[in-house]
């Protein structure tokens, strides 16, 4: 009988907030440049002397930081994986997510015991402020803040399925809550059949078609604003929606499935990439974590397995199903009309 995998779960908000203090701190594209020694980043960084050498070689420890040498003399660098992906100055970067996990989820999963026995989201509407997206959608500068977080976080799994899944059957792509029009762009770029359409709010449309131009995809790919929930959706060979449906309860994630089905022509799919959780319910953490982060944020909201998107699916009446890992947690769920 050994407790540390009890010990460590029970305590892994400490290595976690270690991370995301360092993303908030820049750390990773403070490093960027060139190593410094831990005096240096206390300066760069402004932190106290009594926190400096813990904080630091705590990432150490948590490979998240190299080292060479040790005391003073020490310089601590990036590792591969953090100078790609928590360098701000790069493409790759997903810090993002990081950061809005540092300043509202952290907070906010706090108050997990209550939503457990209430159902009830935990965020800002529960303490008397406005709803998250109610704040981004009125804010731009947040808003594409927002945008651009979720696109590091995506690319990985949206480039995986641009180059797993067999487009050879469809023209016209069209991906709806499209965001800043990646995933339209990495399908169209690996795809040169495809002409795609990324569908979103109107308050939405001028940053996608912005960033779709900063792409040299303007000619493929077409940033077209709308409503999902009041507006037919665009017709189109392929449908997509990427992480999109667990935002919403049942009700609404049939009205976005019945929606789908209505804008595909006969042998067209519907694409939904998700953390798919395992049919069985007991492998995949992540997926399950993220339905537990739907219920902090929105109550009734909910991540689900490829089973339940098969069993919606054939009510509205798709035929065909299949299932397609793509990185890590992340599969796409294919229903064919």
């Amino acid at each position: 009988m050994d407790p540390t995998n009890i010990m460590q779960t029970g305590f892994a908000f400490f290595p976690a907030k270690v991370l995301l203090s360092a993303v908030r701190a820049e750390v990773f594209t403070v490093l960027a440049a060139k190593p410094l020694t831990g005096e240096e980043l206390q300066t760069r960084l402004g932190l106290h002397p009594r926190a400096t050498f813990d904080f630091l070689d705590a990432l150490v420890a948590m490979k998240m930081l190299n080292r060479d040498g040790t005391g003073a003399s020490g310089k601590y660098a990036n590792t591969p994986e953090t100078a790609t992906f928590l360098d701000k100055n790069k493409p790759s970067y997903i810090g993002g997510i990081l950061e809005m996990a540092n300043d509202r989820l952290f907070r906010y999963w706090g108050d997990l015991d209550t939503a457990l026995k209430t159902g009830k989201p935990q965020n800002e509407a529960s303490r008397g402020m406005k709803p998250m997206f109610e704040e981004l959608y009125s804010d731009p500068s947040r808003l594409e803040q927002f945008m651009m977080a979720m696109r590091g976080i995506s690319m990985g799994n949206f480039a995986a399925f641009a180059e797993k899944f067999d487009f050879s059957k469809f023209k016209t792509l069209c991906d709806v809550g499209g965001a800043t029009g990646i995933l339209s762009v990495l399908a169209a770029r690996k795809h040169s059949h495809l002409q795609c359409q990324s569908f979103d709010l109107p308050v939405v449309e001028p940053i996608a078609k912005r960033l779709i131009e900063k792409d040299g995809m303007s000619s493929r790919v077409k940033a077209v604003s709308g409503d999902f929930f009041k507006d037919k959706l665009p017709k189109a060979d392929l449908i997509t929606m990427g992480l999109i449906l667990h935002d919403w309860n049942l009700e609404n994630k049939m009205k976005l499935i019945r929606a789908a089905y209505e804008a595909l022509p006969e042998g067209g799919a519907l694409v939904a990439i998700e953390n798919l959780i395992d049919d069985e319910r007991k492998e995949n953490v992540f997926g399950l974590m993220m339905s537990l982060n739907m219920l902090i944020e929105f109550g009734d909201a909910f991540d689900y397995t490829f089973a339940d998107f098969k069993g919606w699916c054939q009510k509205v009446g798709f035929k065909k199903f299949e299932k397609l890992h793509l990185a890590g947690p992340c599969s796409a769920a294919i229903a064919y009309k």
